[in-house]
């Protein structure tokens, strides 16, 4: 996947910063923790970029 490929969790409506200093990114799509980016997570997971990134309301 090439960079301007790349997802942008920080445009996701579904990204949120936890509390947890170990796993300081959270994905609300898929119900995890991390401490990559929760794309990068997805695509080193399953091979294929995330499916459910959905555009902030503030961003549209």
């Amino acid at each position: 996947m090439s960079e301007s490929q790349r997802i942008d969790c920080m445009k996701c409506s579904f990204f949120y910063v936890t509390w947890d200093p170990q796993l300081p990114k959270g994905c609300k799509a898929f119900g995890f923790k991390s401490k990559t980016m929760p794309s990068a997570a997805v695509l080193s997971s399953s091979g294929k970029p995330c499916m459910s990134f959905d555009l902030k309301e503030k961003l549209r």
